[in-house]
């Protein structure tokens, strides 16, 4: 994934917040691959928690990989565990932590039993 320009701060590095939305869209990309996904009209995923370690400052100009790995699988939830490193040198860290993802009943807001089809792609 490659910074860009406006993801830079007043410091010239990447701003805090544009970390999570790195891993939002690593997220989706997975999650489009993920047969049954469950994003429908029924049911879909909120962030319930997010943990970021910040180890150190990503310049521009820079192309990033994003590691994402289940930490745990529960009945409703999903902790997926990540780490953003640069593309060409993977020991060079530039965060790590954890997501937790809780799929919804989009009617009632209430938490709804994980997908059949996030389950398997994540136990596969």
């Amino acid at each position: 994934m490659p910074v860009r320009w406006r993801d830079l701060d007043a410091f010239n590095h990447v701003n805090n917040s544009k970390y999570l939305s790195y891993l939002e869209e690593a997220r989706l990309h997975w999650m489009l691959g993920v047969p049954g996904q469950g994003l429908d009209e029924d049911v879909a995923p909120v962030v319930a928690a997010a943990h970021l370690n910040y180890r150190r400052p990503i310049e521009w100009p820079r192309q990033l990989r994003i590691e994402l790995l289940v930490e745990r699988l529960g009945n409703t939830s999903l902790t997926v565990a990540h780490r953003i490193t640069d593309s060409e040198d993977a020991s060079t860290l530039y965060c790590d932590g954890y997501v937790v993802l809780v799929w919804i009943d989009r009617q009632t807001g209430q938490a709804a039993p994980l997908p059949a089809g996030v389950r398997d792609a994540c136990q596969g």
